[in-house]
């Protein structure tokens, strides 16, 4: 809607329309809490980040907006496939294989958000549109808690103030908060990353009529510099981009020679599409549209576990983003609008304090986000054969949290050490790469005929790698097998939207998603 009728006044003020704040809105506005959402920007609006993960399903459903989803067709996503290795076959990660219903969808993120944001509003939010939060006062009591912010219109034709008991920042990388008051934004050194990306029609698909037809595509670049992903869109075009560290695109960049008429950026990114020989297979007589877009330092996420504070939570890309690889932006977006949600409903109805809300937010976003990040790295350490990532990105307690239903199969052990050691986390950066290796479904088959075949259902044990070790000995082809299956298993639980709500206990409390109780419960 326009600008016209911004309250004075409101319970909860989110700042910004994407996934985070969108979901936030819809949420809070269907347990009966007053909310206004401010989006600078007119929507539909582009936006980088289409491809989903499993979850999406799950929380669509939540807010019963599952059906407008189908209803726009977007591309199924029955998985994922990833070439690491240029000399072995791809990996790949099967969204359906233990449930015909997990599939997710590759999507316009234009067509996706607007239809997110619009059943906020239809859910009781007050929506605006071009609308932009220029400062945010703190209180005089508490310079720590946020109490109003001036906004002003897209045109800057006209501008107030709106005052609010809970703020939730969902302003995107501009991180209103994270960046402008709070300054705890710290960019990830290991992931210094810029990505290139453009795209295309006319394209081929993968492995068309079988059960992983049309699955987006990742591909290590042969020089071990960088990655491409090639993602399927409804409206016929092919996403595909290339990821490279920053030094090295740079260097690239600046052999190529300047020539009248040529475009470097775009030389640039169609050479290092030559490094990724599958995914042009799959472009095959494609043609490039001839726009190209780039994007750098987006990965970044806030010093000491800072996600909130005195009626305040900072969710989606406003406190952190890692990287486009395994696609966790919108499901971590997703996250962090559900738990502030959660945490500020908990804190009106007194079902604790307002400390120990913001305290479980704080807490939720760090484990989530490092979940993905230590995943993150193990991809990056095979595509790149390089050495693992200096730790000091995120702290010991974030990993410990983090890794807690990960350390029993990495150890081999329920008890051990509280704390997480370096050569813990790494074994769980190899634990999550075997999720990676390559595999087939001819390969899983044959394995499964000499195999005992619970080893290789989804409700069967989970092994740590030393047990399929020692279980089966020479048979190469079944310990990979193996260790895919259970990496597969472990992993689930970062897809799992009720494991991930209604049993995760942070620090003695867990989220009720029951509707019109919206909360936390103490354990």
């Amino acid at each position: 809607m326009g600008i016209t009728g911004i309250p004075t006044s409101t319970k909860v003020l989110i700042i910004g329309g994407g996934p985070a704040g969108s979901y936030c809105a819809a949420v809070l506005a269907r347990e009966g809490i007053e909310v206004t959402l401010l989006e600078r920007e007119y929507f539909p609006r582009y936006h980088i980040g289409e491809s989903m993960l499993p979850s999406f399903n799950k929380f669509m459903s939540f807010i019963d907006a599952q059906e407008k989803v189908k209803k726009a067709k977007f591309v199924v996503k029955p998985g994922a496939a990833i070439k690491i290795d240029q000399h072995k076959r791809e990996g790949y990660t099967d969204f359906i294989a233990f449930d015909p219903e997990n599939s997710a969808w590759n999507l316009l993120r234009s067509e996706f958000d607007e239809i997110l944001l619009r059943h906020a509003a239809e859910c009781g939010a007050h929506v605006f549109e071009g609308v932009s939060v220029t400062d945010i006062q703190f209180s005089e009591k508490d310079s720590t808690q946020p109490i109003s912010a001036s906004w002003s219109s897209k045109s800057r034709s006209r501008s107030g103030e709106i005052s609010f008991d809970y703020l939730v920042d969902a302003s995107g990388r501009t991180g209103i908060m994270s960046t402008k008051y709070l300054k705890t934004r710290k960019f990830n050194e290991s992931l210094r990353n810029v990505a290139w990306w453009g795209y295309w029609r006319g394209a081929g698909m993968y492995m068309p009529g079988t059960k992983r037809e049309n699955a987006p595509w990742f591909e290590a670049l042969t020089d071990e510099t960088g990655w491409a992903w090639f993602i399927p869109l409804h409206n016929g075009t092919v996403s595909v981009g290339v990821v490279l560290s920053e030094k090295s695109s740079r260097a690239k960049k600046e052999k190529i020679p300047v020539q009248d008429g040529v475009d470097r950026n775009i030389a640039h990114y169609l050479e290092q599409l030559k490094l990724a020989p599958n995914l042009l297979n799959l472009l095959g007589q494609a043609k490039f549209d001839g726009s190209l877009k780039t994007a750098g330092d987006y990965s970044y996420s806030s010093e000491h576990n800072h996600y909130a504070g005195p009626r305040y939570r900072i969710v989606g890309d406003a406190g952190a983003f890692i990287d486009p690889l395994f696609s966790s932006g919108v499901h971590l977006a997703f996250t962090g609008g559900l738990s502030a949600a959660a945490t500020i409903a908990a804190s009106i109805r007194s079902q604790c304090t307002e400390a120990e809300a913001a305290a479980f937010h704080n807490q939720k976003i760090g484990i989530s986000y490092t979940r993905f990040l230590v995943v993150v790295w193990a991809a990056y350490k095979q595509m790149k054969a390089q050495s693992s990532p200096v730790l000091a990105d995120v702290n010991e307690d974030n990993f410990d949290r983090a890794f807690d239903f990960l350390r029993p199969v990495i150890q081999g052990a329920t008890e051990s050490d509280p704390t997480l050691s370096e050569r813990e986390v790494m074994e769980a950066m190899e634990f999550c790469g075997h999720a990676m290796a390559p595999s087939d479904p001819e390969m899983l088959q044959s394995v499964s005929k000499r195999l005992d075949p619970k080893l290789l259902a989804f409700d069967g044990p989970l092994l740590t790698p030393r047990a399929v070790e020692s279980m089966i000995g020479e048979d190469e082809e079944a310990k990979q097998a193996l260790w895919k299956v259970n990496s597969d298993k472990a992993l689930v639980v970062m897809f799992d939207f009720k494991g991930n709500f209604r049993q995760e206990v942070i620090n003695g409390l867990y989220v009720n998603l029951e509707k019109g109780s919206l909360g936390l419960v103490k354990a």
